[in-house]
């Protein structure tokens, strides 16, 4: 999220939110998915403004979804390789 690169702590963006902080932490732990209200309000705390685009359906995770189930180990090493990436990234900032 851009709060840490803003250098704003949970706790100032769930007051400014008027969230809890734990709220904020389980958002970011992705542990909670938020209502569309709470998120216009930590996404305005944090100077920024939520904009959606209504797209035509493509099927592509679909596909990626029956790719899954027909080779479940490539899944598998492909989810690995990502969580390292991202880890990597991570300790990089």
């Amino acid at each position: 999220m851009t709060r840490s690169k803003r250098g704003v702590t949970q706790r100032q963006l769930a007051a400014a939110a008027q969230v809890p902080q734990s709220t904020v932490a389980r958002i970011e732990a992705g542990s909670m998915q938020p209502t569309l209200p709470v998120l216009y309000r930590l996404l305005a705390a944090a100077g920024l403004e939520p904009r959606l685009r209504l797209e035509t359906y493509d099927d592509h995770d679909d596909v990626l979804d029956r790719l899954a189930e027909r080779f479940p180990e490539r899944q598998a090493q492909a989810e690995q390789a990502r969580d390292e990436m991202v880890a990597f990234l991570s300790q990089a900032q």
